[in-house]
C-alpha cells in the first residue's frame, strides 16, 4: 500500500481486493483496576498492549494462545464491541476507530461474530426465528414478515438446521444445533468478515469437527474472511491458512500454519507445539518435550523487555533490556519476536 494513501488515511473507493482487508496496527485495550471505596485506579490491565496484525480477504488467520493472553479482548476490539484504549484497526482502507455512530452501524454490515458460548450467547426468552432475525430487522434488510421468514428458513437450511426449527428455543437444541443457530445470525448480514471466538472449545471432539467443516463450506461459497480465535493449536491447523500466536497481551509470531507447525521461531511457540499429543507411540516418545518454568506474566505489571523472558530457556540478559520487535526470522512472511528465535 503506498505510503501517502496511508498516511491521508485510505478511503474505502481506493481500496482493492490486494490491500489487506483488516490490518491492526499498534492495537491497545487496557482495562482500569479499581480498589478502596472509593474506586481509585490502581493500576491498568493491559489484555491487548501494541498489537499489529493483517488479515488478507478470504483467509483464515488463526488466534491462539493461552487463556487470558488477550484472544478474546482482540477480537472484540478490532469490532468494537470493546472500545479500544488506542492504536487504529482499518476495515477495507478505513480506520473504523475514528467512525461515528452512522458510519459504525453501516460498517457493521460488513462484519459479525460467533461465541464461544453457544447457549449464553442466545436470548432464551427468543425463538431461534427471532433470534436469527433480528439483524435482518437492526440493517432493515426484510422489508416485510414474510421476507423475513423466508430469509430466517434459507439461513437455517444454509448452517444444516431444518427450516422447521423457527419456532422452537435454544434451549430444545444441543452444543451443536445451537452453535449452528449462532453461525446463521452471523450470516444473516452477508458478512466480509466474521471473528471466530473460541466456536467449537465448548463442544464435543466429534461435533468440533462438523462445526469446523460447515466454517470451510460458508467460506468457500461466500468467499469469507475469518478470524479464528482458540487454545487448541491441532483445532487451528486444521482451519488456518495463517496463525498468530499471543502472549500477555503481544502478539509473538505470525507465519502460514504449515511454516508454523513444521518450524516455529518462538520459543513460547514451539513450548505449545510439543505439547500437541501425537497418536504414533513410538514419535511420542521419542520427542523432546518443552516444559515452562515460572507463571505467566502478569499483564498489570509486566516484565521489561519480552514478556516470555521470565519462563524462557533461551532467555539472555539483552532480553531484559529492550521489547523484541516483530520481524522477520525467514524467508517470506514468517515473523517472531524473538532475539534468539529457535532456528
Amino acid at each position: 500500500m503506498p505510503a501517502e494513501a496511508v498516511a491521508s488515511g485510505l478511503s474505502a473507493s481506493t481500496w482493492s481486493a490486494a490491500d489487506p482487508l483488516v490490518e491492526v496496527r499498534r492495537l491497545s485495550t487496557w482495562f482500569p483496576v479499581r480498589s478502596g471505596v472509593l474506586t481509585r485506579t490502581v493500576g491498568q490491565v493491559r489484555a491487548v498492549d501494541g498489537v499489529d496484525l493483517t488479515i488478507r480477504q478470504g483467509e483464515t488467520l488463526g488466534l491462539v494462545g493461552e487463556s487470558g493472553c488477550g484472544k478474546s479482548t482482540l477480537g472484540r476490539s478490532i469490532l468494537r464491541l470493546i472500545e479500544p484504549t488506542s492504536g487504529e484497526v482499518r476495515f477495507k482502507g478505513q480506520d473504523m476507530l475514528r467512525m461515528g455512530p452512522a458510519a459504525m452501524r453501516r460498517m457493521r454490515r460488513d462484519m459479525a461474530m460467533i461465541f464461544q458460548d453457544p447457549f449464553g450467547s442466545l436470548d432464551p426468552r427468543q425463538t431461534v426465528g427471532d433470534i436469527v432475525g433480528e439483524p435482518l430487522e437492526i440493517h432493515h434488510l426484510a422489508r416485510t414478515r414474510r421476507q423475513r421468514q423466508e430469509r430466517v428458513r434459507e439461513l437455517l437450511d444454509l448452517v444444516g438446521l431444518a427450516p422447521s426449527f423457527v419456532d422452537r428455543y435454544p434451549h430444545e437444541f444441543s452444543g451443536g444445533q445451537r452453535q449452528r443457530v449462532g453461525i446463521a445470525r452471523a450470516l444473516a448480514v452477508d458478512p466480509t468478515f466474521i471473528v471466530c471466538d473460541e466456536p467449537v472449545s465448548a463442544l464435543d471432539v466429534s461435533i468440533q469437527a462438523q462445526i469446523i467443516n460447515l466454517l470451510e463450506r460458508l467460506q468457500e461459497k461466500f468467499n469469507l474472511t475469518y478470524l479464528f480465535i482458540a487454545h487448541d493449536l491441532s483445532v487451528v491447523k486444521h482451519i488456518s491458512d495463517r496463525i498468530a500466536v499471543m502472549y500477555v497481551g503481544k502478539v509473538v509470531e505470525v507465519s502460514s500454519a504449515r511454516e508454523l507447525y513444521q518450524s516455529p521461531q518462538h520459543p513460547y511457540t514451539g513450548s505449545l507445539l510439543s505439547a500437541i499429543p501425537i497418536p504414533d507411540p513410538t514419535v511420542e516418545r521419542g520427542r523432546e518435550r518443552i516444559i515452562l518454568k515460572g507463571d505467566v506474566a502478569s499483564p498489570v505489571n509486566p516484565p521489561s523487555g519480552c514478556r516470555f523472558r521470565t519462563r524462557c530457556f533461551k532467555a539472555q540478559p539483552r532480553c531484559a533490556e529492550l521489547e523484541p520487535p516483530l520481524d522477520t526470522v525467514r524467508l517470506g512472511d514468517h515473523l517472531a519476536a524473538c532475539y534468539f528465535p529457535l532456528g
